[in-house]
């Protein structure tokens, strides 16, 4: 996802992305938000409670995280980070025996 253009509000904006995510208590820094939303190893579903697109991933420093975004375009590909929380490792699914 090379080609993907993030779209990040000024970071002096109390009312956008930037401030909400990074600078209102989320703990999370844009190399952060943006090293998941690039990746090809995050899982995109949709959220429960939103129903936007939601990127699940791992950051470089271990952790693992949530980010809701916007899919503003498909050619240029372009997301709108909407907010991100740290979210616990994925619980893997215990197998019945038959």
């Amino acid at each position: 996802m090379n080609d993907l253009v993030i779209i990040w509000d000024d970071e002096d904006d109390p009312d956008g992305n930037f401030w909400h995510i990074c600078v209102d208590g989320h703990g999370l820094t844009r190399d952060e938000i943006e090293e998941v939303l690039r990746t090809d190893e995050s899982e995109i579903e949709v959220s429960r409670t939103s129903g936007r697109p939601t990127a699940f991933g791992w950051t470089s420093a271990g952790e693992r995280i949530a980010v809701v975004f916007e899919e503003v375009s498909d050619d240029p590909r372009m997301m709108y980070p909407i907010t991100a929380y740290i979210v616990p490792p994925k619980r893997e699914k215990k197998r019945r025996k038959r």
